[in-house]
């Protein structure tokens, strides 16, 4: 008899959308962001080093052809049948004008063997106009758009340069949403001044929103930034989770969110060279083997205690 999943997984939603095996390549396309350029703030958010989530043959110096070529004999070695998912990725990838927007994303379509794309972005950067022509481009291919939320905290959201409101974030989700295009969104757990209560009741929050997947992240300190140097000077005010309490907090979290949200990940790894806590020495597979396993000593399912 076969179990029901714990969760609902990314790898099993991608499987109801496709019959071949698919793979996201992450792209930057030489977007900014108006947490950089003066429009929101200067510096960006708090945590962020975007070295931390750049492949190899992410260079801006590159197309977003040549970076998605480059990416597909990375992966076509394994997976000769491949399809793929053009990721952009890197800072705000709605944040130009619509005009360059349509070309890099027209030309990531172009290119044999992408099926769709996967847009991450800011609640704060979705103008109905790009969201109109977003509209369209989903009727032709898969389209996924992502928000980068972080908490529902606007105390926590301030605290981290962040520069939008949850309210946006609500309006932003919604919006994308109701035009029939699939939702995502991604937050940080265990930023600086947030309780395991807060933490779970974000789960909460965030199941009333029409989101399609969520990633979560625990909160990692990374060399160069400004919450870096925070941390150095104020230890007492962060709680860096171990890696055993943060696989519970996890599982805590799931609990209460809306059972037919798909979980993309739990953990981010940066690389060792940034990284300067935690470091749990876990790739992100063996840290999700890990969930599984104890959601299945503690009983626990996506939705258990979500309260409809």
């Amino acid at each position: 008899m076969n179990q029901k999943p714990a969760y609902n997984d990314f790898s099993t939603f991608l499987r109801n959308h496709f019959e071949c095996k698919v793979q996201k390549i992450s792209l930057n396309a030489g977007f900014t962001c108006p947490n950089r350029d003066g429009v929101k703030g200067k510096g960006g958010c708090t945590y962020c080093n975007n070295q931390t989530f750049n492949p190899e043959y992410c260079k801006t110096e590159k197309s977003v052809k040549e970076q998605l070529e480059e990416g597909k004999l990375f992966f076509a070695r394994k997976y000769p049948d491949m399809k793929y998912l053009a990721y952009f990725q890197a800072y705000t990838n709605t944040y130009s004008e619509l005009e360059e927007l349509k070309q890099k994303y027209e030309e990531a379509l172009s290119v044999d063997g992408v099926v769709g794309l996967v847009i991450g972005t800011r609640p704060d950067c979705m103008p109905n106009e790009l969201l109109d022509y977003l509209q369209q481009l989903n009727e032709k291919a898969f389209l996924l758009v992502e928000y980068g939320i972080e908490s529902t905290n606007d105390a926590t959201l301030k605290r981290i340069n962040r520069g939008h409101t949850y309210a946006e974030t609500v309006d932003a989700v919604q919006r994308t949403a109701s035009r029939g295009i699939l939702t995502g969104g991604h937050v940080i757990l265990g930023l600086p001044g947030e309780t395991h209560d807060d933490i779970v009741n974000q789960a909460e929050r965030l199941s009333q929103l029409p989101l399609t997947t969520l990633k979560l992240h625990q909160l990692q300190l990374i060399r160069g930034t400004r919450m870096a140097h925070e941390f150095e000077e104020h230890p007492e005010e962060f709680h860096l989770y171990e890696v055993d309490e943060y696989i519970d907090l996890v599982i805590d979290y799931v609990e209460r969110l809306r059972p037919d949200i798909v979980l993309e990940r739990f953990v981010s790894q940066s690389p060792k060279e940034l990284l300067i806590a935690p470091d749990w020495g876990l790739k992100n597979y063996e840290f999700t083997e890990r969930v599984k396993k104890r959601m299945r000593e503690r009983g626990a399912y996506q939705g258990k205690l979500y309260r409809y």
